[in-house]
């Protein structure tokens, strides 16, 4: 459905919310940093690592940078609140994702009601993801391709979707029972910063 946009998810977007040096400066960080395999919560399940619904790695920078990436997306929540008409609280503690060619994140919801074993999935209101680096059609440098951020109207396999490509400071906010998937990348790594707010 080629008339589906932005508008039609109703996504927040703010593009240079952080500037192509703060960017470089913290892919450069997270190339050096701990990283341990992405975790995804599923109900009745005791494992958080599920390769087959989500591959992709978590970078673990300083905890200055943790701390001032979470004080820059909550000095966002005034614009988001007049954005999705409601009140938001606390905003989470940012995850530092790197997708390399071949990661990806199947069709799901960040905040769904359903999922009643995890508080941190129900009360989940709106999502956040701030791009570290642009997609490009074919390999280039310091960018990636495949890995679109991709919008549904719903979770079955038929539905329209909307398929977003990063760019590089590009922040983007939609609410958290959006349907959304991460597909393969494909060349390049795609750097992305994600949180909530509740």
């Amino acid at each position: 459905m080629s008339e589906l946009d932005a508008s039609h998810f109703n996504l927040f977007l703010r593009r240079n919310f952080l500037d192509a040096n703060a960017c470089a400066e913290l892919r450069a960080e997270l190339c050096t940093s701990p990283i341990t395999q992405a975790p995804v919560y599923i109900q009745g399940e005791s494992g958080v690592i599920h390769e087959e619904i989500r591959k992709t790695t978590s970078s673990h920078p300083s905890e200055e940078t943790i701390i001032k990436l979470q004080s820059l997306l909550f000095a966002e929540k005034s614009a988001l609140e007049a954005h999705f008409g409601f009140s938001l609280t606390d905003c989470e503690r940012p995850q530092f994702l790197r997708y390399q060619p071949g990661d990806f994140f199947v069709r799901h919801q960040d905040g769904n009601t359903e999922q009643l074993e995890f508080d941190h999935l129900r009360i989940r209101r709106i999502s956040l993801i701030a791009f570290l680096n642009d997609y490009a059609a074919e390999p280039k440098d310091n960018c990636y391709s495949g890995g679109e951020l991709t919008f549904y109207d719903k979770r079955d396999a038929d539905a329209d979707a909307f398929p977003l490509r990063g760019e590089t400071g590009l922040l983007v906010a939609f609410r958290a029972d959006t349907y959304h998937e991460v597909l393969p990348v494909t060349s390049g790594d795609r750097f992305t910063v994600i949180s909530w707010f509740r």
